[in-house]
């Protein structure tokens, strides 16, 4: 159990799906795998590493790999690029990720 408030030390596994879109009906055309850490003590700041795993289309068998830091609160979060294989191969770069709001209704 993880009792601090920026969740500093927390670890999470994940395999996600890589979608075209934010909507859960859209078309999956890979996986997001790797894992989060809780690394800043004074704000929830995230330490990310994930390699995006692509298995139809064009970029079937390529991945690419993600580390950096993601900033939750922040609008937009700018990670480090470091790395490809098949079409991606040498990749470098950055990705910008951003937050969806999700909307559940109860009746």
């Amino acid at each position: 159990m993880n009792n601090s408030s920026t969740f500093f030390g927390f670890v999470s596994m994940i395999d996600n799906p890589l979608t075209i879109g934010p909507k859960l009906s859209s078309k999956m055309v890979g996986k997001a795998q790797g894992f989060y850490a809780g690394a800043d003590q004074e704000e929830v700041g995230l330490l990310m590493v994930m390699n995006f795993v692509f298995v139809d289309g064009k970029y079937n068998g390529s991945t690419f790999t993600v580390l950096g830091r993601n900033s939750v609160f922040s609008k937009v979060r700018e990670m480090e690029v470091i790395g490809g294989s098949g079409l991606f191969r040498f990749a470098r770069g950055y990705v910008q990720a951003k937050t969806y709001n999700a909307y559940v209704m109860h009746y």
